[in-house]
């Protein structure tokens, strides 16, 4: 994402979407995730997980969460301005995903204020999606991110 001119607050635009790229997710993966951080049998045990209402094995929402965050990391935000976020005011995980799923996603900057008690700084609500190869809508992300102001 960096490109020779930092992207400061200013730079963002309201309503426009910013493409994050593309992940996909393996059945390893998927199983190792999940015994370390959310070791539900339908995250880790195949067979448990045909049994389940899943019908198979599904990736731990907050699998997803973190490889969106990745994607965040590496696709959008400017390591020279972002100053970190306060927070999610929601995530939702509308569709699982399962081993071999590609999730392509974007965020679009919803809105965006200055800082009332920070002048060097800048707030941007953002809503973040992704779909999956089939073009079902997976995840959805209402999130805040704090990002330096152009200098005077």
């Amino acid at each position: 994402m960096p490109t020779d001119v930092p992207r400061y607050w200013e730079d963002y635009e309201i309503g426009k979407k910013y493409p994050l790229g593309s992940t996909s997710f393996t059945e390893q993966e998927i199983v190792e995730f999940a015994r370390l951080y959310d070791p539900q049998n339908f995250h880790v045990d195949a067979e448990a997980a045909r049994a389940s209402m899943f019908g198979g094995l599904i990736a731990s929402g907050w699998h997803v969460a973190a490889k969106l965050m990745r994607l965040f990391v590496d696709n959008y935000i400017d390591t020279r301005t972002a100053l970190g976020s306060p927070g999610l005011d929601e995530l939702r995980w509308l569709k699982p995903v399962r081993p071999g799923d590609t999730l392509t996603a974007w965020v679009e900057c919803a809105a965006k204020v200055p800082s009332k008690s920070k002048p060097d700084l800048g707030v941007i609500h953002e809503h973040w999606s992704a779909i999956n190869q089939k073009g079902e809508l997976v995840v959805t992300v209402k999130g805040i991110n704090m990002v330096r102001r152009k200098p005077a």
